[in-house]
């Protein structure tokens, strides 16, 4: 699925349960998060609908470094030679995107939470098996502006993984919180603001804190990794997230 303009020259790729944003302005475009594998050809036709080409992606920002989201990163160095940005404490990550810390054993959750296979299951066919890691990845500063289009502010969002961080669009009215604050935990298949499960979130009392980021933005919209955009407010989103919990 593709969705033009969730918030002010922001828009969604949303395929296999996993988003991508693409950041819009005059310079070109920023895409945020880099899919799966199989997010590959919506990506472009994405591009296409925008009137642009590959080549005007200038950059690549990762929310965080986890498998779902640096799956098109390898391809898209390969042709485009954009540059990747991320903290620096999930580059080794991005490096090696199956190694990631997690507080509860993952298998347990399809166990309890039987329909998470409806989510999960997608994702693999979307080519899982077939994602590789990068190591051409730049620092980005938590409290920057990034010079890239949309000029996105870095905010500190730890606890998913330890270099995890939102991108606050002030002029957009919007926050990319990427897996810091979820509308679809992937892992248990529940809907609404909350963190995802333990099986793929490092410290979950960091992660449970780092609501606290996204809700000052006070953003009207919040656009998650997974699940559908919120626009009811990040102070609200930050909230019942916290009411959720963890699974």
């Amino acid at each position: 699925m593709f969705r033009t303009d969730v918030a002010e020259g922001v828009h969604l790729i949303q395929h296999a349960n996993v988003n991508c944003w693409l950041i819009e302005d005059d310079e070109g475009l920023t895409l945020v998060d880099a899919g799966l594998p199989g997010t590959w050809r919506h990506l472009q036709d994405a591009v296409h609908t925008l009137g642009y080409q590959l080549d005007d992606i200038t950059a690549l920002v990762l929310t965080h470094a986890h498998f779902d989201h640096v799956g098109m990163a390898r391809r898209l160095i390969r042709q485009t030679g954009l540059p990747v940005y991320a903290h620096s404490r999930d580059h080794e990550l991005a490096a090696h995107p199956f190694r990631y810390a997690h507080e509860s054993p993952i298998v347990r959750y399809p166990l309890r939470y039987p329909k998470a296979l409806t989510v999960l299951g997608p994702m693999l066919l979307a080519g899982v098996p077939f994602i590789r890691g990068i190591n051409e990845v730049k620092s980005l500063a938590v409290g920057e502006e990034l010079a890239v289009p949309g000029r996105p502010t870095v905010i500190a969002t730890p606890g998913h993984t330890y270099g995890h961080v939102a991108l606050h669009l002030p002029d957009r009215d919007a926050v990319i919180s990427g897996d810091a604050l979820v509308t679809l935990d992937p892992y248990t298949a529940l809907t609404g603001p909350r963190v995802v499960a333990g099986a793929a979130t490092a410290d979950a009392s960091r992660a449970l804190n780092s609501l606290e980021a996204i809700g000052a933005t006070k953003a009207r919209h919040v656009l998650p990794g997974h699940g559908d955009p919120w626009n009811r407010g990040a102070a609200r989103a930050a909230t019942v997230a916290r009411r959720n919990g963890m699974a």
